[in-house]
């Protein structure tokens, strides 16, 4: 059983980095910094949209943006390490 939670805790893990990623892309691309025009740009930014859009998507639903800030990613890591804290009390 310690292997299975194990290795959800690490899928959570891998999300919240990929969570991570996609915010600091998106103030890169925001700011200036980096060309959406490049190939490997854009296809990084495409990848990281489709994976975690899905599950931003309700999140924004419920919470609004503050002042053009988007704070859905900050909840979901929250609700995200809330979940993988849970996993191991119950499992201890």
């Amino acid at each position: 059983m310690y292997s299975v939670v194990s290795l959800i805790s690490m899928v959570i893990q891998i999300f919240i980095y990929l969570l991570v990623a996609n915010a600091i892309l998106s103030w890169l691309v925001a700011f200036n910094v980096v060309n959406t025009q490049n190939q490997f740009v854009s296809t990084v930014g495409q990848f990281l949209y489709k994976i975690t859009e899905p599950v931003l998507r309700p999140i924004r639903r419920v919470i609004p943006q503050f002042g053009g800030i988007d704070v859905s990613p900050i909840a979901l890591i929250l609700l995200l390490i809330f979940a993988q804290n849970l996993m191991y009390e119950f499992l201890a």
